[in-house]
């Protein structure tokens, strides 16, 4: 089958051949099983079998093995022997080593090609995830985006959203009253979420120059697709920023490529390991979205394949998109165990011949029970599937190899150096500069008149002392009591005597005598 990947053999005897085929690739797929069990190699096998036909491949690395896809696989290493009797076990007849185009990514820019996104592209939702805010904080996150793009501000990095917040915080009395209540304790808690963001080393994924999706969707001058490696392993160190990168990847696919319908094979396949990251403690909101870029994005001509440990880790809305699954080996240890098992084997197409619910149980390493989408999209028969060996090295690449393959790329001339331009933060900060030079101006003007009208009463008041002009406007401390001889002791009686009089006793005396005159009469 030319339109189909090889995945290994099935049957009694591991003889009969399974297939995916590349015309209902873009139908989703789903790689569970427990650690240890062999998923990864199952991922790698995929990338290898997409990108030899001519399809773009998308992967993250949680644990740096995927790396070896760049390097071909080697007689000398230790498996050799078992991939060989593997490969003769299940009719592999063409196997043989091979290296893949490998390009590496990275969001620190240490591992690859930095990774960087505008804080506009990604929007208020995502971010809103990414810093775990809530309601009523998102809601002030959407009233900063809303701000940014009626002024005209690009939002590119975090210093530009930083700014824009204290300028919120700053004019919240005029906003209010247009976009409702806006709580300075909200907006510093937004400000903390950033501070922590930028710690962890968020804010080298955000600025310019953008990733762009075209550098995703290369192929090799031999024909065969670019495999995009994402170093994830310090990733993982901020899962949420690890989850809310794959998503927002995924988003700006769906609305930047264009409707293709169901081509002969996908234009891009995208594979996210750890899947159970970007659905723990997920709002129905997001996990909603999720479901609508699964549903819609397969017509874009993009398959994505979630590997988890447990299909219960994906939700049914979007577990019922992914047609295509490779279940490895599920322990059940607890009661709750045995129930994920019977609900995985639940989902299958049973084949006759064995019990899909003890076949995900015993399968070994290696092994996995398959369904893959057949004519007409109908999911096949569940089967026991010996997974074909890879031809690429198995474990990750050197640090020597990996740094050779970032040099020799031409996209790090276009990636590896930061552009900062004129956004948010700089149109801010002018317009606060140019606020505070009006203030001084006018302060400035304030003061002239006052500096003037000061001026000429010291150069009046130095005419007069100098006795060379009198207006009669000029007059001393009034002088009459210094003037006046000092009080005799009699003068000081009889004032005492009329104060006396003219008080209470005064009156007491005077209707005293009055009466008594009276009567004499």
């Amino acid at each position: 089958m030319d339109q189909a990947i090889f995945l290994g053999g099935g049957g009694p005897e591991y003889k009969e051949k399974q297939h995916l085929a590349l015309k209902y690739a873009n139908r989703h797929g789903l790689i569970a099983g427990a650690t240890g069990t062999g998923k990864t190699v199952t991922l790698q096998i995929l990338a290898e079998g997409f990108s030899a036909a001519g399809v773009p491949v998308v992967v993250s690395d949680v644990k740096g093995d995927l790396s070896g896809l760049a390097a071909a696989g080697s007689a000398a290493a230790k498996l050799h022997g078992p991939f060989t009797e593997r490969a003769a076990t299940i009719g592999f007849d063409d196997f043989a080593y091979s290296a893949f185009p490998v390009c590496f990514w990275d969001l620190f820019g240490e591992q690859g090609h930095p990774v960087r996104t505008t804080l506009a592209e990604m929007g208020p939702l995502l971010l809103a995830r990414l810093l775990e805010l809530t309601e009523a904080q998102e809601g002030i996150l959407n009233i900063a985006f809303r701000l940014a793009d009626e002024g005209g501000m690009a939002l590119l990095d975090l210093k530009d959203l930083q700014a824009l917040l204290v300028w919120l915080g700053e004019n919240r009395a005029d906003l209010s009253l247009r976009y409702g209540n806006i709580s300075t304790a909200s907006i510093g808690a937004i400000q903390r979420r950033l501070m922590v963001l930028e710690n962890q080393g968020g804010a080298q994924f955000f600025g310019e120059p953008a990733l762009d999706l075209g550098d995703l969707m290369r192929r090799a001058p031999d024909g065969r697709g670019q495999v995009n490696i994402l170093a994830a392993d310090r990733l993982m160190g901020s899962p949420r920023l690890y989850a809310t990168f794959l998503l927002w990847l995924l988003s700006e696919l769906f609305e930047e490529l264009p409707e293709v319908g169901d081509p002969d094979k996908p234009r891009l396949v995208f594979f996210f390991d750890e899947a159970h990251l970007l659905f723990d403690d997920a709002p129905k909101a997001l996990v909603d979205k999720v479901e609508q870029v699964a549903r819609l994005i397969r017509s874009k001509g993009v398959g994505v394949y979630f590997i988890t440990q447990n299909p219960a880790d994906v939700p049914e809305d979007v577990l019922g998109q992914l047609g295509n699954r490779v279940q490895h080996a599920l322990r059940a240890f607890t009661a709750r165990d045995r129930k994920a098992l019977k609900l995985a084997a639940e989902t299958y197409r049973e084949n006759p011949r064995f019990s899909t619910e003890e076949a995900i149980r015993d399968v070994g390493t290696g092994e996995a029970v398959t369904s893959m989408l057949q004519k007409k999209g109908v999911p096949g028969i569940v089967e026991r599937t010996l997974i074909r060996p890879p031809s690429s090295q198995l474990g990750p690449l050197d640090a020597a190899a990996r740094a050779a393959i970032l040099a020799a790329s031409d996209l790090g001339a276009k990636y590896a150096t930061a552009v900062d331009r004129r956004s948010a933060y700089e149109v801010l900060q002018e317009r606060a500069e140019a606020a505070a030079g009006a203030a001084e101006a006018a302060e400035r003007a304030a003061e002239e008149p006052a500096g003037e009208q000061a001026a000429g009463a010291a150069s009046a008041a130095r005419e007069f002392n100098a006795a060379r002009r009198y207006s009669g406007s000029r007059v001393g401390r009034s002088t009459s009591r210094s003037m006046r001889a000092p009080d005799s002791f009699g003068d000081e009686m009889i004032r005492m005597v009329r104060k006396e009089l003219t008080g209470t006793t005064g009156r007491r005396i005077v209707r005293g005598v009055l009466g008594g005159l009276f009567r004499g009469r």
